[in-house]
């Protein structure tokens, strides 16, 4: 049985390149060291390149799931379709 944890999304302050968000998964408890991970080094590829363009980002959304929660969220695509803050902004500038 696959182990169930959180699926979360980032929201970049300004874009980089062509991506705004990052979505990705945390253990069970584990939310607060994955996302102090990101900040490092070491952290995802992509998140690694935002932090050196001088990009910040903020945690906007998080789902109770495993790893195919995750994937199935990722292959829906379109990730500003379930960011609060995208959907304010569409709201607002429509």
């Amino acid at each position: 049985m696959a182990e169930v944890g959180v699926v979360y999304l980032l929201h970049f302050d300004k874009p980089f390149k062509h991506a705004r968000h990052y979505m990705g998964w945390a253990s069970p408890g584990n939310l607060e060291r994955r996302l102090s991970h990101h900040g490092t080094p070491r952290g995802a590829n992509l998140l690694r390149h935002v932090r050196d363009a001088g990009i910040s980002w903020q945690l906007v959304r998080t789902w109770p799931g495993d790893r195919n929660e995750e994937r199935r969220l990722k292959n829906l695509g379109g990730h500003s379709r379930v960011c609060p803050l995208c959907r304010e902004l569409c709201i607002a500038s429509g």
